[in-house]
């Protein structure tokens, strides 16, 4: 038997799942202050503990600096308390499989969103995207700039709809490789805000 914790912390949401031999046997949408207290709670719903886990997947971003450090520590702090190995998955790969063929588009600050430009997470401004006419947009990018993304032909869903959610399942069940905690990098695409001056 294989019980896999997965989280994302790089959304103004959180999410957290835990799996059982690739079946769902919790999963929340929280705070990211609130991840491993929700992982604990749906573990206890599902009489195991944190000694039962085998394997950690973490949302790798991009998105908010803060949410993917808080996100990349938690991680790594315990698969080394646990001695699991962990595997990176891309926010924006988790919320493209929740909507397939949509674009995953992630407010990224600055007036910007992070998004697919060939392939690659980049940020840019919501209007430079190149989209074909009706392509979906799905993300809380997508919310935020939903007016600059209509203009150029694209389907927005309503606010209230879960393609917008990273859901930490999404993150489980497109894991492929499974590391040491260190060698797991968030997706930052910019340098941050805040410089050291020497």
């Amino acid at each position: 038997m294989r019980l896999v914790l997965a989280f994302d912390t790089a959304t103004h949401v959180a999410t957290v799942a835990v799996l059982r031999d690739g079946e769902v046997v919790g999963e929340r949408v929280t705070r990211s202050h609130r991840v491993l207290a929700d992982a604990d709670e749906i573990l206890q719903s599902a009489d195991a503990v944190p000694g039962d886990i085998d394997a950690l997947v973490v949302g790798t971003g991009p998105g908010s600096f803060t949410g993917l450090r808080l996100g990349l520590a938690s991680a790594r702090g315990f698969a080394l308390a646990r001695d699991v190995p962990v595997a990176g998955v891309s926010t924006l790969a988790a919320l493209a499989a929740g909507s397939p063929g949509a674009v995953p588009v992630i407010d990224g600050g600055r007036r910007e969103v992070f998004s697919l430009v060939d392939g690659d997470p980049r940020a840019v401004h919501a209007d430079e995207l190149v989209l074909e006419p009706g392509t979906t947009c799905v993300g809380d990018g997508a919310l935020r700039y939903r007016s600059a993304l209509e203009s150029l032909g694209a389907h927005v869903p309503p606010d209230d709809s879960e393609v917008h959610i990273p859901h930490a399942r999404l993150h489980a069940l497109l894991a492929r490789r499974y590391d040491p905690a260190d060698l797991v990098e968030p997706i930052y695409v910019r340098a941050p805000d805040a410089q050291v001056r020497i």
